[in-house]
């Protein structure tokens, strides 16, 4: 089941991912979990620096689609970026920043289900 989750640290604002999507963030960043998010968990502060870098690594060897960004501006045939595949890159970047000011202000980082809106 797919639900929404949202990350918080006292230092950042919030950021908001489908669990399906934050599955192999979290997997990167170190959490054991094979199939399912949590509905609720934490980053400790003393695992940030090992979540950080997990992140980072699985980040630089994720192929990014648009690195070599086709150059010919006569080709119809663009897919229109609404249609293409948000990648690992993208999709972890925001975590990543609150990962980041969390360590730096030795801050846990928690999730929980998004209130229903």
């Amino acid at each position: 089941m797919t639900m929404l989750i949202v990350f918080h640290s006292k230092s950042s604002a919030e950021v908001l991912m489908f669990s399906r999507h934050a599955l192999p963030i979290l997997r990167a960043a170190g959490k054991p979990y094979d199939s399912e998010v949590p509905e609720r968990g934490v980053i400790t502060r003393e695992q940030l620096a090992g979540a950080i870098a997990g992140i980072e690594r699985a980040m630089a060897i994720t192929k990014e689609t648009d690195e070599n960004p086709d150059t010919d501006d006569d080709n119809d045939d663009k897919t229109h970026p609404v249609n293409e595949p948000v990648s690992f890159r993208r999709r972890a970047y925001p975590l990543l920043a609150m990962l980041r000011l969390a360590h730096e202000k030795q801050e846990d980082v928690q999730w929980e289900p998004a209130p229903a809106w």
